[in-house]
């Protein structure tokens, strides 16, 4: 087995490959603006690092989001790409719960990343494996906490969310991780199809107004 796994939804752009024990190599860069310059010169750096070839690879997993819908695409459409070239499967995994993956809490908590517009994507858990509530977009306010909140949105609203934990921004080696214990334990798994609770903010321009003779 050799997993490349990546994710976009957030200004990280992580990359990982996993050989289905543990991480061989992996590379994060922060940087909101830049997913599509940054993304395939990362998959060839973890790649060579791991002294691998596309070639070897087994399965893509990709975030899914939720995400600002310009970086989020970045991801999802590489994976697809690579997908279809390779011959191999790809599979979807939600952004939040990669992060709630990483913390390997036991106890209810939330996650939280930056939605922009002053709002949070977020779900709540009852365990780094069970998601309970969400994903969904809201303002901090609405969905203030005093348990344990993982992602970006802890950080940005601290008065929302107090009790902040690590980690801030998704890691594509627990990504990987994810998706190889999943697939030994024989679960379903998601498609790679991006979760927008939003609309993009780019519309198709109306027809023309017509001008009375």
């Amino acid at each position: 087995m050799l997993v490349l796994a990546f994710d976009t939804a957030t200004p990280a752009v992580t990359v990982a490959v996993h050989d289905g024990d543990r991480v061989l190599a992996d590379a994060t860069t922060i940087d909101a603006r830049r997913h599509g310059e940054l993304l395939v010169p990362a998959i060839g750096h973890v790649l060579s690092e791991a002294g691998a070839d596309r070639s070897d690879l087994t399965a893509i997993a990709v975030g899914t989001g939720p995400g600002p819908y310009t970086g989020l695409r970045v991801g999802l459409m590489t994976a697809q790409a690579l997908s279809t070239a390779l011959g191999v499967p790809a599979y979807g995994v939600c952004t939040l719960d990669v992060l709630a993956h990483e913390t390997g809490l036991e106890t209810q908590f939330t996650v939280a990343t930056d939605a922009r517009r002053k709002e949070v994507f977020w779900a709540r858990y009852g365990d780094a494996r069970t998601r309970f509530l969400g994903p969904s977009v809201d303002k901090p306010a609405d969905v203030a906490t005093d348990e344990p909140v993982a992602g970006a949105g802890a950080v940005l609203y601290p008065e929302a969310f107090p009790n902040a934990t690590g980690p801030e921004h998704p890691s594509a080696g627990a990504l990987a991780a994810l998706v190889v214990e999943r697939l030994r334990a024989g679960g379903e798994l998601d498609a790679p199809w991006p979760i927008y609770l939003r609309r993009p903010d780019a519309k198709v321009p109306a027809a023309p107004k017509k001008v009375s003779q």
